[in-house]
């Protein structure tokens, strides 16, 4: 009787509550959030230890289902479409370069929730959870079966400069490992600065075999004199 009566002010035009799609809602949004938290919490969590980007892949996922599900039945134009998933597309931080996998991460997290928000009747409830049962155990399976050391890398700048020739590479290695306490298996050389004897290095050492976590964004300077 109220949704009736609303309907007929032009200002409002909308119902207060619908049972069938608000139930579809809470239905799509509980399944999205279970295979989210699963995502986010089970899998990336333990083994990359990153808590700022707990707060942004919930978040992240958290809103865009809401949006995709509350456009879904809105007609927009092609144009709007494409420009509102572009920007998804195109968006990335300023204040720091996202790693590689972080970034994977936010892509699964997006495509998560625009699976269990677009979908429509045409797509039987057995394809989406089938959907986003391979995407679970797909994460899984590479972080926790097939990739069992994680590769970590770390910004260094370094000062014996002598030691980034081709023959003292053996040299470089175990210099780093000494200094940093870290199982190094590989670097690469950077910008050098022969006024002040110094290079830019980046080193990648499994996670699992450092003594204490590093910020991989957070550049680290040795001294021979330390």
């Amino acid at each position: 009787m109220l949704n009736d009566i609303l309907l007929r002010i032009p200002i409002l035009e909308s119902k207060i509550w619908d049972y069938n799609d608000f139930g579809e809602m809470v239905i799509r949004f509980i399944l999205n959030f279970i295979v989210s938290f699963i995502v986010i919490r089970v899998i990336y969590y333990p083994i990359h230890k990153r808590k700022d980007y707990l707060f942004t892949y919930f978040l992240f996922n958290i809103l865009i289902f809401f949006i995709c599900i509350l456009l879904n039945s809105v007609k927009l134009k092609l144009g709007f479409a494409f420009g509102l998933f572009a920007i998804f597309g195109v968006l990335r931080y300023r204040t720091e370069q996202l790693p590689i996998k972080e970034m994977t991460y936010l892509f699964i997290i997006i495509a998560i929730a625009i699976i269990n928000s677009l979908t429509n009747n045409k797509i039987t409830i057995a394809e989406v959870l089938f959907t986003n049962i391979v995407i679970v155990l797909a994460a899984y399976l590479l972080e926790k079966v097939f990739l069992l050391k994680h590769e970590s890398r770390k910004s260094i700048l370094y000062e014996n400069i002598e030691y980034i020739k081709p023959e003292n590479h053996s040299l470089l290695i175990s210099d780093l490992k000494n200094r940093t306490g870290l199982s190094i298996h590989r670097v690469e050389i950077g910008s050098v600065d022969f006024l002040r004897d110094t290079v830019k290095l980046i080193i990648f050492y499994y996670e699992e075999n450092a003594t204490k976590p590093f910020n991989e964004n957070e550049p680290l300077v040795t001294n021979r004199n330390e």
